[in-house]
């Protein structure tokens, strides 16, 4: 009987050291996560820079361009654009809590089209007109949410080069390349949408990792390394004109080859 009483205690003590380990290991988990996540927020100078990956998701959506066709030249003057569209709305207001905490379009969801990396134009019909000059030219399309964060699979977007009039000289664009190209953030944010900002840049043929590529985002003077293709929410920018410069660059820290992998864009907040 004594021995049963001993060998029962030994194997609750067991079970209560067990327990214990677990309660170490998952609380370990916990800091690690916590650490983590609190990592993936970049403060300097008083500029806060935290990704977020919460959106909704259009994993189906899809984005086709049929005209103009890709290394088509068309005549000068306004570009006809018609594109097919699969399961996603335009002017459709985005769900989730960013409609409410960033700038967001009256008017929904909507193509963002980019020639040769200037700031885009949004567009709520697949089909539209656009004034663009004679040359060569590279044209992004992607889908985007109402408050003008991009959808980022592959699908949901289309990079083609189209000649419009005469092209003085041919352009050397390697569209199978690594490329970055600017979306947000653009022109002039009032009130509630200039307390916090959205940057959002869009990439093509490549990712971003601790040991891969990454974007160099310089904000008023002060560098940020970017190793997730996210939208990042900045925080703590001052009122007035703001300055930032986004350079693609490989783990070495070198620019990584292209024509739009280094770009340069203001925007400016009011209170």
């Amino acid at each position: 009987m004594t021995n049963s009483l001993y060998l029962l205690g030994l194997a609750a003590l067991g079970l209560a050291a067990c327990d214990a380990s677990k309660q170490q290991s998952s609380a370990a988990v916990a800091t690690s996560e916590t650490v983590t996540n609190t990592a993936a927020t970049q403060e300097k100078n008083g500029i806060k820079l935290t990704p977020f990956t919460d959106s909704p998701k259009f994993a189906a959506a899809g984005l086709r361009l049929n005209t103009p066709a890709n290394g088509s030249t068309v005549p000068s003057g306004a570009v006809a654009f018609d594109y097919d569209l699969t399961n996603f709305q335009l002017t459709k207001m985005t769900e989730g809590m960013h409609a409410e905490h960033m700038a967001n379009s009256a008017k929904g969801q909507h193509i963002h089209n980019i020639v040769d990396n200037q700031p885009y134009t949004a567009h709520y019909t697949t089909e539209f007109t656009k004034d663009i000059p004679d040359g060569q030219h590279v044209v992004l399309s992607f889908l985007s949410r109402s408050y003008h964060e991009s959808l980022k699979h592959r699908g949901a977007y289309d990079l083609r080069v189209v000649t419009v009039g005469k092209a003085a000289a041919p352009m050397t664009f390697d569209v199978k390349a690594p490329h970055l190209f600017y979306s947000r953030p653009k022109d002039v944010y009032t009130g509630n949408d200039a307390k916090s900002v959205m940057l959002d840049f869009y990439l093509v043929n490549t990712t971003l990792a601790p040991e891969a590529n990454k974007v160099r985002a310089t904000i008023n003077g002060t560098e940020f390394l970017l190793d997730q293709w996210a939208p990042y929410m900045m925080e703590g920018l001052p009122m007035g004109e703001n300055t930032i410069k986004l350079e693609l660059i490989d783990m070495d820290g070198k620019p990584v080859p292209g024509p739009f992998n280094t770009v340069t864009r203001t925007f400016t907040l009011q209170p």
